[in-house]
């Protein structure tokens, strides 16, 4: 195993010589990136930054969607010791401004004229800045375009060859590789600084447990900037994996087919949806095919439950399962692009209930559990240590246990070195050793992680009753007419929910209803509309305690946008700034409740 990211990036180039090594969507069609010509413009990159002056150890930003000059970048800078500062290309100016200024960058890297005018926006105050570089073709005043730095580089390896080697070999395990701004559910994000070794670990050890291979296709759809899509390239260059990138978010259907994937990353929105569009071509279907998807359904999860226990088929059950895949199931693996051999999900709780539908289908599902601070894996599922509603065994050589409050602490090659420029937060993150994640857990009786919820996310009723309000929201999610949910409570008398209706079916059931509805503003008021949506909700939880099901819900006219702050990039709810915004038709129901009662 290589010890360092620059050393991984070396070997690969010389290992696995491939034409298509990377896919990228242009003019309409797919192009290649051979092995050869991602290592030689990495070199060249790489020396080019060390001719304009950078630095080991300099900060050097990538404002960029996925795409191949991202990871080229990536990885120049660590070849020559710079430390990578992503930035979500969902945020605003003044925090992009802010990232840039508290990570002391010298150079912004920035893709597109949309991104750089984010970027000349608040360009006079980047006083430490020196330099801007930009994937496009033409660049603004001031800004050098990556073929120009390239060039440099190559001119500089024509008169100084043996350059590049050395600055690969000057990096070293503990170098700091990246600083990685926390999406922040709460507060100022934190600027998380990880080593080569972080990154490394987590590599090494999750390839192992979970095979990737140089026959792999993989499309990379997840934001690079995020932690996991980051890792996971590490993890496909490390083994030779040929990397597609997906276009857009709104495209990934599409791409989908046109790279045909045996492995994708995502997080459990993107399954949420694909749940939501089956189960939603179910119920627009004909009695007859109704019929026959639940009972494909039922037998696929029955194969399902004797194939992860470890029971006899059976010929029958084999023979009703063959003839589900026929009818039902490869109709919907197809749109997968029919060669998925496995889906990671991170970032967020999935549904027990999608992953088990999903395995239904033939489609596996590995849910890990992590965060930035840990590089960032720190549980998973594998095929030989599956459960559903657990986000897996701890990963070999990764140290969890519980804390009497039920915090997941943990410790190992894995965590952080410490937040950048604060000294307070990093020393109360490892107070006692460990490393303190913030959310809440246990083991069950065979050794897989549970997570219950985010510590500061738990709703403690005015009657005294602690609620974990995800596992709730999971469950409204997988409701055909409900897109989004956010449960609140804290410190009330019971638990309501801000509901976001699937607006498309809604609309199709008041009209068929006979409800008159000019737009979705009018529609979330009507009664009948919020008393079907509470009867959806009442059949979908008879299992919650009393003190934990819903007794109102506000209906709101359109979904939580990233861009209004009430979404990280990652689509974590930030239920802070959600419960201030809504505070008002809050305070009205609970008042209203009180009223009545």
């Amino acid at each position: 195993m290589p010890e360092t990211l620059a050393q991984v990036l070396v070997d690969t180039v010389k290992n696995y010589p491939k034409p298509d090594f990377m896919l990228f969507k242009k003019e309409g069609r797919y192009q290649p990136v051979s092995t050869e010509e991602f290592g030689r413009n990495v070199k060249h990159f790489c020396l080019g930054l060390r001719d304009l002056g950078l630095q080991k150890g300099d900060k050097v930003i990538i404002l960029s969607e996925n795409r191949p000059e991202w990871v080229i970048a990536d990885h120049a800078n660590l070849c020559l010791g710079a430390i990578t500062v992503p930035i979500y290309t969902s945020l605003v100016s003044e925090q992009i401004r802010y990232i840039i200024d508290d990570s002391d960058a010298t150079a912004v890297i920035v893709s597109c004229e949309d991104l750089w005018n984010r970027i000349e926006a608040v360009r006079p105050a980047l006083a430490k800045v020196r330099h801007y570089i930009t994937f496009m073709e033409k660049a603004p005043d001031g800004v050098l375009t990556f073929g120009e730095v390239l060039e440099r580089g190559r001119l500089l390896d024509e008169k100084n060859p043996a350059l590049f080697d050395s600055l690969v070999a000057a990096v070293r395990p503990e170098d700091e590789a990246s600083l990685i701004y926390t999406s922040g559910t709460t507060g100022v994000p934190k600027g998380v600084i990880l080593t080569h070794n972080n990154f490394l670990s987590n590599v090494a050890t999750v390839t192992k447990i979970i095979e990737f291979s140089d026959k792999d296709t993989v499309l990379s759809f997840l934001p690079l900037s995020h932690v996991l899509e980051r890792m996971v390239t590490f993890g496909y260059i490390y083994r030779g994996c040929r990397i597609g990138y997906a276009e857009s978010v709104e495209a990934v259907a599409e791409n989908l087919l046109e790279i045909r994937p045996n492995i994708m990353v995502s997080v459990p929105r993107v399954f949420e949806k694909i749940y939501a569009k089956v189960m939603d071509n179910v119920l627009s279907s004909s009695a007859l095919k109704k019929k026959i998807f639940s009972w494909a359904l039922r037998v696929g999860k029955e194969y399902g439950r004797r194939r992860l226990n470890n029971e006899p088929i059976g010929g029958a059950l084999q023979r009703k399962r063959n003839l589900a895949h026929k009818l039902v199931f490869s109709k919907i693996i197809e749109k997968t692009g029919g060669r998925v051999r496995f889906f990671v999900s991170g970032g967020a709780p999935l549904s027990k209930d999608i992953a088990e539908f999903f395995y239904a289908l033939g489609l596996v599902i590995l849910e890990g559990y992590g965060l930035t601070e840990t590089s960032p894996v720190i549980s998973v599922n594998t095929f030989e240590n599956m459960r559903f509603g657990t986000v897996g065994k701890p990963i070999p050589g990764v140290d969890v246990k519980i804390a009497p409050d039920g915090e997941i602490l943990t410790r190992g090659p894995h965590v952080m070195k410490g937040y950048y420029k604060k000294e307070a937060e990093t020393r109360e993150a490892f107070e006692g050793g460990w490393f303190h994640t913030g959310d809440i857990g246990h083991f069950d009786k065979d050794g897989f992680l549970v997570i219950t919820d985010r510590k500061k996310d738990i709703i403690v009723t005015a009657g005294g009753k602690n609620i974990a309000p995800q596992p709730i929201e999971n469950v409204l999610k997988t409701i055909p007419y409900i897109s989004n949910a956010v449960v609140l409570g804290d410190r009330r008398r019971f638990v309501s929910a801000l509901v976001v209706p699937d607006f498309d079916k809604i609309a199709d059931y008041a009209r068929s209803s006979g409800i008159a509805f000019s737009g979705p503003a009018e529609l979330v008021r009507h009664p009948q509309v919020v008393n079907f949506l509470k009867a959806e909700i009442d059949r979908a939880t008879p299992n919650l305690a009393q003190y934990e099901r819903i007794k109102r819900i506000i209906l709101l006219d359109r979904d939580f946008e990233i861009e209004k702050g009430e979404m990280t990039p990652t689509l974590k709810i930030k239920r802070n700034i959600i419960e201030k915004k809504y505070k008002a038709m809050i305070d009205a129901l609970y008042e209203e409740e009180k009223n009545n009662g």
